[in-house]
């Protein structure tokens, strides 16, 4: 069973993170870090298309335990409060492939700022330190997990009601359809094989057309 942290017991009951709550999380997920050792970052979403901070390696590894899920509503990146879009995060069970980052040296904490700021402020993640895989190796990521007492969980939907949804949902960075292609095309650009995000670009294609 996962253990709960102090910072996770602060997201049941306030959904949106700034300044020093921000920073003391960060800190808290590096103090679980063995001090001096590389910092990779797994991504499975939009990480793996548009990362936003410095790298200098990047590898193909798979993680196990969780897998990637349209499960998260996106009510201003990618849809409206009125009109919320679906975006990926990981939930328990099974295991997922995506993509390593390793982050660039003397300029870790830097980015590592950059990229909390980008993901953790509105509490719909709980950061991991996961074992990832790549062939024989094997390395420690920082990997962000679905939060599900977050104000934005979705859960399982039909798939219908997902096809929709993202043919649908335009938010501040624009359609949830495009989230969702970019995503598919990073897989498929780096020989990465999911079958349930096939299927559902596939299905909102048709969607798309018909309307």
């Amino acid at each position: 069973m996962t253990r709960m942290t102090p910072f996770d017991m602060k997201c049941l009951d306030a959904e949106r993170l700034t300044g020093e709550a921000l920073e003391r999380s960060l800190e808290q997920m590096l103090a679980e870090h063995a001090q001096g050792e590389e910092i990779w970052v797994f991504g499975y979403g939009s990480l793996m298309w548009n990362p936003g901070f410095e790298w200098d390696k990047k590898r193909v590894a798979t993680v196990y335990g969780y897998h990637r899920s349209f499960c998260l509503w996106s009510r201003i990146n990618r849809g409206t409060p009125e009109s919320p879009g679906l975006v990926l995060t990981l939930e328990q069970g099974g295991s997922c492939r995506g993509l390593a980052f390793r982050l660039t040296k003397g300029h870790d904490r830097e980015e590592l700022t950059r990229l909390w700021t980008r993901e953790m402020s509105m509490g719909s993640y709980r950061p991991r330190w996961l074992e990832c895989r790549c062939g024989d190796e094997t390395f420690e990521a920082l990997a962000f997990v679905v939060n599900r007492r977050c104000t934005g969980y979705a859960g399982k939907l039909p798939i219908d009601t997902m096809v929709h949804t993202i043919a649908t949902a335009h938010g501040k960075y624009g359609p949830c359809a495009e989230y969702l292609f970019r995503t598919e095309a990073a897989l498929l650009d780096h020989g990465i094989r999911d079958e349930r995000v096939k299927l559902l670009a596939e299905r909102v294609r048709a969607h798309m057309q018909a309307a």
